[in-house]
């Protein structure tokens, strides 16, 4: 018999299964996306008491089985509950929004602890601050990177002509290219974006920073706002998924 698999994880999320157990899917820290069955989780009182909510982090205990994708899930020891990301439709919103980033980039059974990290960090920073523009923009470019599709902003995706900061050339993004294209290369893809060279330059900005910013921090909220249009689409389209946080992140956006 394999022996039991011990890793940090974040809950991402549930669904029943039959009259008495759940299917779960976790981030984890050393084994990627990991979606397994708890039997007896809707009845458990030990094993999975309050352990199994969306962006719980918990230490997970799980085997592999011989046979079906699925994980046999052991037990869930919760270590931070997230609370607060469950107090208002807002931040739930938000919150929903960062897991289901996550794990449609995220490769099953593939280690990326960095990701994990990521994503804990992100929680953690939302339910202490709550939500801003170069939070998110922040989140999903780093993600991007940290999942090898970070989007290319310096230069055009086709020829390789410089970005200047000066705005005179007229810039879009194209999310097929996985970048920019400048005015000569941008007629070739109809489903480029324009984009405004304050908005790719808040973007580049925020591609280099080290760490998520303070709200007092932030750059342009319009240009971080117009930027932040041309990444979920490139997200979709790496992902070949629609987010359905999406929806619902709709009616409780940013202005």
């Amino acid at each position: 018999m394999r022996s039991a698999c011990v890793t940090p994880a974040i809950v991402l999320r549930s669904w029943p299964f039959g009259e008495s157990d759940k299917i779960v899917s976790f981030l984890t820290a050393e084994f990627g996306k990991v979606t397994g069955i708890a039997k007896g989780a809707k009845r458990s009182r030990r094993r999975f008491v309050n352990s199994l909510e969306p962006f719980s982090l918990v230490q997970l205990r799980f085997q592999e089985r011989p046979y079906g994708s699925l994980a046999f899930i052991h037990s869930c020891d919760l270590v931070r509950p997230h609370k607060d990301l469950t107090t208002s439709l807002e931040k739930i919103a938000y919150a929903s929004y960062l897991v289901e980033l996550a794990e449609v980039l995220a490769g099953e059974r593939e280690e990326n602890r960095p990701l994990f990290e990521h994503l804990r960090e992100g929680l953690g920073w939302m339910e202490e601050k709550g939500p801003s523009h170069s939070f998110l923009a922040f989140f999903e470019l780093k993600l991007l990177r940290l999942a090898g599709y970070q989007p290319g902003l310096e230069s055009c995706r086709r020829c390789g002509r410089a970005r200047t900061k000066d705005g005179s050339v007229a810039w879009r993004f194209s999310a097929r290219d996985g970048g920019i294209l400048c005015a000569a290369c941008f007629p070739f893809r109809k489903e480029a974006i324009p984009l405004s060279s304050e908005a790719i330059e808040a973007l580049a900005e925020l591609q280099k920073a080290a760490a998520f910013l303070s709200p007092h921090e932030t750059i342009s909220s319009a240009a971080l706002k117009e930027g932040r249009s041309v990444l979920l689409p490139f997200i979709q389209f790496q992902s070949n998924r629609e987010l359905k946080s999406v929806l619902f992140l709709a009616t409780t956006c940013l202005d």
